[in-house]
């Protein structure tokens, strides 16, 4: 697993609403408790961690990321997108 997937994986354990012993990149976000405010902070904390900026209307509680994988995907193409 690279670094971004591990810290991504660190963020989300800090926000788990619920008893479950490891994440894996097919966990559902919806699964391991996270709710819409835990997702928000969650982006605020990937893009301070990343010094990126993920696309999210705070309008819409529904994320794009479905699960841990997804998040993971996605933030490790902003990083390798982010200019140097």
């Amino acid at each position: 697993m690279t670094d971004v997937a591990n810290d991504v994986i660190a963020i989300i354990a800090k926000k788990v609403r619920v008893d479950h012993p490891k994440i894996e990149m097919s966990d559902r976000l919806q699964d391991l408790g996270l709710e819409s405010l835990d997702a928000v902070e969650m982006i605020f904390d990937l893009e301070e961690k990343f010094d990126i900026q993920i696309p999210y209307n705070a309008n819409n509680p529904r994320t794009e990321f479905d699960t841990v994988g997804d998040v993971v995907s996605a933030i490790e193409k902003l990083v390798a997108s982010r200019p140097s």
